[in-house]
């Protein structure tokens, strides 16, 4: 088994930013002090992809990133410099691109027969024995004089697909009837798709990595470089997506031989990891919510909130409330986008059903509004081999039976949830339902919580990032001590994160907006110096501004596609499958002519002075982040003042900037973390430090080990605004305290002044010596 990195950086691969890219920029990762480079997906992908999710390819490395001769070329290069490599792999689905991915070309060629079909979660049935391609750009009757037969192949807007042995020759209505798939204008994907995709994004289809011969056929080239050394650890994406999570990450141990591994798992509240996973830990999105919560002024939240929602005036369930907004928008999704995947699952537990005599007479209608209530009741991502009856508990099943006129007709929940919890037999119908239903949980969480009401309830946008819970943003100090101590004691190899190439905002763009919980009046009184721009409608207005306060600088180029997108996935006004040009075309002018123009940060005094508590809240952050248990990632760029938005802002191509205040403190972290690994490590545990005095609240402090001390300032402002640090002492404990990264200061155990220790700078990294 290889041992955990003490930290990696996570490089965004492309085709602007290949192996060799990767391979000049090692020198520079050595010397800033991690111990492994964490690729994005590394296998064949569509052409030209930024992000290499849609994997074409299992057998092959990219050959635009330079092939496995360049990966191998990488990895030689990082060991020359003592670094590993970490490499993001995508279990769950492929692109849906006849063209490029070859299984699923089989599939279509060969239809149910191919020895390919096994490869996706495919309902023959559905289709009359054929796969629904939602690919067209209008109904079939609008682009047929644009079809072709070429090359064995039919062609059709831009796109190429195989033909059905023999039917080359038909003519082409006959042809198109001929083929193993059906060829639909891409809007009838919502209801009429009978293949399990990624989420609801129809050109990733889900890959059926559960059967045996699958995953050897799609795991043997990545296992293989495991074995060879040329991959030391291992990323797996949305493992939620898999019909049996647990199985497949026991199998990819026993593959591996157990490589350092951690899985995104998006864990909810007070959700836990399952403890039997084989794995090291999370890829870190818990972390972010306590490392931000633990820097968010609880009562100033509440008071935000409040002003949101006058300033906003916006229904409870479009935004208004959290709960309400929530819940809403996951019935708005389970019943339109999702609609294709709850008829799935109606369909499987007609069949089961029809099969048992003791099951049978309940209406298809009934079957369908139980999935939908009971969907939208999971209050977590998805259920797993056990504790399925914590998460889909009877309170539930009650609030589903509610949407019911009658209670007899109401018993088809109980039937749908002993399906989903597999208490009716293991048959292949039902181990299919299972499996299926919490697939469909995590989409649903995914899509209504992550990428609606993320977007329709902003009173404090720092919140809004996933794993977080935006009614509930601000997290205590102790609560944060105990939810470090049991990583400490349960996962101290898990992944810690504050930036990836997913957040909708980046840590330092967070610690800006977090700043405003500690002062909503002058964040009132800021929106109303800008309240001379006209904006689409109010609650535009306050995000829109709030974005550009946490992003600093007015630059329209980068702040106008991410309000954009804003509102698309927020789906109020337009969206992207009912775009309303008006409304996109007010917000784009709304934009240039204010976030995208006036300096907010610094358009007034009362802005401006809020930059010394921005500098202490990013400091502070990173600094835990890089202290706590652990192994952190740092996002290309983050080791240094890194302002950036959603995709694609947060995924250009790596490049060097000038060090600065954040450098210095990453580099004594990394190099303290490298010197003295076993601080850090499993068995390294984690001691909280409390102050004493008038502003004991304010320190936020720990010990790691028996030598590393870490001390950082919680809501400065509020500090500031109640006299500083007074009389408050720090208890150091005994020995001889040295202070990196900064001036070399000497402390001894003791009462120890904090207005001593932070007179120059919000936090402080000290080593025991």
């Amino acid at each position: 088994m290889t041992p955990a990195p003490t930290a990696t950086y996570r490089l965004q691969l492309q085709p602007d930013f290949p192996f060799a890219a990767a391979e000049r920029a090692v020198p520079y990762l050595a010397r800033l002090g991690v111990s492994h480079l964490h690729l994005s997906p590394v296998l064949e992908a569509v052409p030209g992809s930024t992000h290499g999710y849609d994997v074409t390819d299992h057998r092959s490395i990219r050959d635009e990133l330079g092939g496995e001769e360049g990966l191998r070329a990488l990895s030689a290069t990082a060991r020359a410099h003592g670094l590993g490599l970490v490499v993001d792999l995508v279990p769950n689905h492929m692109a849906a691109s006849p063209r490029h991915n070859h299984a699923l070309r089989e599939v279509l060629r060969g239809g149910p027969e191919s020895p390919y079909a096994r490869w996706f979660d495919i309902d023959w049935a559905a289709g009359d024995g054929r796969i629904l391609l939602p690919v067209l750009p209008g109904r079939v009757g609008g682009v047929l004089d644009g079809m072709r037969v070429a090359d064995g192949a039919l062609h059709v807007a831009g796109q190429e697909f195989p033909l059905r042995e023999g039917t080359a020759g038909l003519p082409l209505p006959e042809l198109l009837d001929a083929q193993w798939y059906r060829l639909g204008w891409w809007r009838l994907a919502r209801t009429e798709l009978n293949y399990r995709r990624f989420f609801t994004i129809s050109d990733l289809i889900g890959v059926r990595v559960e059967d045996p011969e699958v995953f050897d056929a799609t795991h043997d080239t990545i296992v293989r470089l495991v074995r060879d050394g040329v991959i030391e650890g291992l990323r797996i994406d949305h493992p939620d997506g898999l019909a049996d999570p647990d199985g497949y990450l026991e199998r990819l141990r026993d593959a591996t031989g157990g490589c350092w591994t951690v899985v995104e798992k998006i864990l909810t509240g007070p959700e836990h990891l399952p403890a039997g996973w084989p794995v090291a830990g999370t890829t870190g999105y818990d972390a972010l919510r306590y490392v931000d919560g633990v820097f968010v002024d609880g009562a100033g939240a509440d008071e935000l909130r409040d002003l949101y929602r006058e300033f906003a005036g916006r229904a409870a369930d479009r935004g208004g409330s959290w709960d309400a907004t929530a819940r809403r928008a996951a019935y708005k999704v389970v019943t339109h986008e999702l609609a294709a995947e709850t008829a799935a699952l109606t369909r499987t537990a007609a069949r089961i059903c029809a099969a048992d005599p003791a099951l049978r007479d309940h209406a298809p209608w009934a079957l369908r509004t139980a999935v939908r209530e009971l969907l939208v009741r999971v209050p977590v991502y998805r259920t797993y081999r056990t504790g399925g009856e914590e998460v889909l508990t009877e309170e539930a099943a009650r609030g589903a039976k509610a949407a019911f006129a009658v209670e007899e007709e109401a018993a088809a929940v109980d039937l749908v949830r002993d399906l989903a919890l597999g208490r009716l037999g293991d048959g292949p119908e039902q181990c299919a339902f299972r499996a299926r239903f919490a697939q469909t949980s995590s989409a649903l969480r995914a899509k209504s919580v992550e990428d609606t009401a993320f977007y329709r309830y902003t009173p404090l946008l720092s919140a809004n990032e996933v794993g977080g819970d935006p009614g509930r943003p601000a997290v205590g100090p102790e609560e944060f001590h105990a939810y470090c101590e049991r990583l400490a004691r349960d996962w101290p190899s898990t992944g810690t994160v504050l930036t990836t190439h997913d957040t909708k905002r980046s840590a330092d763009v967070r610690a800006g907006i977090a700043v405003l919980s500690q002062c909503p009046e002058r964040w009132a009184e800021l929106l109303d110096e800008v309240a001379g721009v006209p904006a689409p409608d109010p609650h535009l207005a306050w995000t829109a501004w709030q974005t550009a306060f946490g992003f600093g600088v007015p630059d329209p180029e980068r702040l106008g596609p991410a309000l954009l997108k804003s509102v698309r996935e927020a789906g109020l006004h337009t969206s992207w499958t009912e775009p309303d040009p008006a409304y996109e075309k007010a917000v784009t002018e709304f934009v240039a002519a204010g976030p995208g123009r006036i300096p907010l940060r610094t358009a007034s005094p009362a802005a401006f002075a809020l930059e010394p508590h921005i500098r202490a809240q990013s400091l502070g952050a990173a600094l835990v982040h890089l202290t706590m248990p652990g192994v952190p990632e740092l996002y290309q760029g983050t080791e240094r003042e890194y302002r950036a938005l959603v995709d694609p802002d947060n995924r250009a191509p790596f490049k060097v900037a000038e060090d600065d205040e954040k450098t210095t403190l990453t580099r004594a972290a990394l190099a303290l973390r490298t010197r003295r690994p076993e601080l850090f490590g499993p068995g390294g545990g984690y001691a909280p430090l409390t102050a004493e005095g008038p502003a004991a609240g304010h320190c936020l402090a720990f010990v790691r080990g028996d030598g590393s001390l870490t001390v950082v300032t919680r809501l400065s402002l509020r500090l500031a605004e109640s006299g500083g640090w007074r009389d408050t002492v720090l208890p150091l404990p005994a020995g001889r305290w040295v202070e990196l990264g900064h001036g070399g200061r000497e402390f001894t155990g003791g009462p120890l002044r904090l207005a001593e220790l932070l007179s120059n700078r919000p936090v402080a990294l000290m080593e025991r010596r």
